[in-house]
């Protein structure tokens, strides 16, 4: 099986990257990667030498690159995206530039060369903020944010592509990742750094707003799954039920490096903050997945990386 992993040199990219190939020996996997400031070919150290993969750089929106590379392939898995929401609120072009232009760019070249599958990796920001209870693949979309409009967007889209034209598309909705190689300006990485260096943990807010957290490694056996065994035209949240307030994330952030409460500060919040995500997951349970790494496990070992 050859698999196209679009934003493979990003942070869960990568990861999957490397799920895929000491997973399976017939397995070939692809990367495209524009390289811009999220990739980097560091974070496939260790894969780029195994003759099971190619690494091609290029944009998701070329189209004449992309309709080449897809017409070889058996199977589309699109991580490419535009993904910090601090940079939506700034400009939201590269985001619908990206999420959406280069999404449509892919199935349409996934509808050409009539790949077997498709699969658009999502976020649970899509749903919206959930104040009480949890979200099913079936919840009203509710969008607060241009990164998550563009996600939704690309999402609709997909699905529109499985409805008019038979493309086998599947969509997993994941809840917020951690691990290691993650980019240095998301929340974890940065509040390890910073801790670490003695420095301030900026706060949004209160610091009362919750996440669902998972592994990288968690949501990439997931993707597989959905990929493989995933009914065409479903939609799969994948969540840890590991839920955290950011304050508690900071908290146990400094408690992991020997840091002081007293390194947390409360700053203006963003625009539009979200104030909880939760994900129901029981139908990805239902195909035999559970997460494996609790969200201590899991910060142990990403501090270990980062320090």
């Amino acid at each position: 099986m050859q698999i196209l992993v679009t934003g493979g040199a990003g942070f869960i990219g990568s990861n999957f990257v490397r799920y895929l190939l000491d997973t399976y020996e017939s397995v070939e996997v692809v990367v495209l990667d524009a390289l811009t400031y999220a990739g980097s070919r560091d974070n496939l150290k260790g894969v780029i030498g195994d003759s099971r993969h190619e690494f091609v750089k290029g944009d998701i929106r070329d189209r004449e690159l992309v309709f080449d590379l897809i017409e070889d392939v058996d199977a589309v898995v699109n991580f490419a995206a535009e993904s910090h929401v601090d940079r939506s609120i700034d400009s939201a072009r590269s985001f619908v530039d990206t999420n959406v232009k280069g999404t449509q760019t892919l199935l349409e070249a996934s509808r050409k060369s009539d790949v077997d599958r498709f699969l658009q990796v999502s976020t649970d920001e899509v749903y919206g903020e959930v104040l009480s209870g949890t979200c099913s693949e079936e919840s009203r979309l509710n969008p607060r944010n241009p990164y998550a409009a563009s996600k939704a967007d690309a999402d609709l889209l997909a699905l529109s592509y499985e409805t008019t034209h038979n493309l086998p598309v599947l969509i997993t909705r994941t809840c917020n990742n951690f691990g290691p190689r993650q980019h240095p300006e998301k929340l974890i990485p940065k509040f390890i750094k910073r801790a670490a260096a003695g420095e301030e943990l900026p706060v949004y807010g209160d610091g009362s707003n919750v996440r669902e957290w998972i592994y990288a490694e968690d949501n990439c056996r997931a993707i597989d799954l959905a990929l493989r065994e995933g009914e065409i035209g479903e939609i799969y949240n994948i969540g840890s039920g590991e839920e955290r307030t950011n304050l508690e994330v900071a908290e146990e952030i400094l408690g992991a490096v020997g840091g002081s409460k007293e390194q947390i500060t409360f700053v203006e919040d963003r625009p539009g903050h979200d104030q909880r995500y939760a994900l129901d997951s029981e139908k990805i349970r239902k195909l035999g997945w559970e997460s494996e790494w609790t969200f201590e496990e899991g910060l142990a070992k990403t501090v270990e990386s980062y320090l």
